[in-house]
């Protein structure tokens, strides 16, 4: 459902900003104009004057794109990329208003906001990850277990303290404090919250009665952070705190993160190999729009999901289709190579195939190739 290359301490903070990055893209093949049959890949122009896109979205993947398009900026300085991290909720509007050239959810579209959008939709997946919940409990670094009822218990407001019995009855071995517990969430309409509730939805018949799923929820106990960098920094910063954060994030920051139990009744640690395995099982359809929740499997991790690029099916010039479809094919290929150090699981190559073949209609006069 996603080696030794140095990461930015600081790998997300230009990503919620609104900076331009400035990112070159070599075309694999289509382009008629600029390359040749015969040059190789790495030598070929894909455009020959400048050409800026931009795009908005999620927050979940805003780490790894800004490391894609960093990583571009070293070949040409032909196409400028402007991804705002805006949350999933608000990147779907954008997209949905035309106002970007391609947006971001970590929810896939739905059929009625597809329908909304004139030019057609090309939801494209482009690597994965899994959401974890990171805790701040003094005395307490790593080693905490919750079972999914206790998680939605917390959640509901029914588990206060972290002494709880039905806390400490899955965690003999710690020294749990008599310390109130606070819940923190997105407070911005975000595709992880979409997954996160989604997937307490099929743990939790309480949660999906009593709260529901979706990118925006009523939340009956807690505070919120604005994306996942606010939601990280508010577990960090409150003594007693549990959030729901991209893995990648959590391991960042070095917060510790919890053992969640599976629906095999394993408790299972948030890790690329988890997540992998749970990826591992699941089948991409043909309009790639796969949901997982509360997986099976003895040793998946419960919270896992991919995360879309939402590009359009028809583009006004085709110089911005050609962008488009040029920065889905590099995060398809040498993308893909960096998200394990980004705390992303990479796309399986099966999955790389089928996703290429579908974004490789996005342009007539490019030619994605992943082999």
């Amino acid at each position: 459902m996603f080696f030794g290359i140095l990461i930015s301490p600081n790998r997300f903070a230009a990503s919620i900003s609104a900076a331009v990055l400035t990112i070159s893209l070599a075309a694999c093949g289509g382009g008629t104009d600029t390359a040749t049959d015969t040059a190789d890949s790495s030598d070929q122009v894909a455009f020959s004057q400048s050409v800026a896109i931009k795009g908005a979205g999620a927050s979940f993947p805003a780490p790894i794109y800004t490391r894609w398009f960093s990583d571009l900026r070293q070949k040409q300085p032909n196409l400028q990329v402007d991804y705002q991290s805006v949350g999933s909720g608000a990147g779907v509007k954008q997209f949905t208003a035309g106002t970007v050239d391609f947006g971001a959810s970590d929810v896939a579209m739905t059929d009625d906001e597809i329908a909304k959008v004139e030019r057609g939709v090309f939801m494209i997946p482009m690597t994965a990850g899994s959401v974890v919940l990171a805790y701040n409990i003094p005395g307490v670094e790593s080693g905490l277990k919750l079972s999914q009822e206790a998680l939605a218990d917390i959640l509901l407001g029914k588990i206060k303290k972290w002494n709880d019995p039905k806390i400490t009855a899955d965690n003999p071995d710690l020294k749990l404090p008599d310390l109130t517990i606070t819940v923190v969430y997105r407070s911005d309409g975000s595709g992880t919250t979409g997954v996160f509730t989604k997937n307490l939805s099929a743990m939790s018949k309480e949660w999906k009665d009593k709260v529901g799923e979706g990118k925006a929820v009523e939340w009956p106990t807690g505070i919120g952070g604005s994306k996942n960098d606010g939601v990280t920094a508010q577990v960090a910063q409150n003594e007693g705190a549990i959030g729901y954060v991209e893995y990648g994030y959590a391991k960042s920051k070095k917060l510790a993160m919890v053992a969640l139990k599976n629906k095999a009744g394993k408790f299972i640690e948030p890790t690329d190999e988890a997540a992998s395995k749970t990826l591992s099982a699941v089948k991409l359809p043909e309009n790639l729009r796969a949901f997982v929740t509360n997986p099976e499997g003895e040793d998946s991790y419960p919270i896992v999901t991919y995360t879309w690029l939402l590009a359009y099916k028809e583009y006004d010039d085709p110089e911005i289709a050609k962008a488009v479809e040029a920065a889905i094919e590099y995060g398809l290929t040498e993308g893909q190579k960096v998200a394990p150090d980004l705390g992303y699981i990479p796309l399986p190559e099966d999955v790389i195939e089928k996703v290429a073949a579908v974004a490789d209609q996005i342009s007539p006069d490019y030619e994605i190739k992943v082999k």
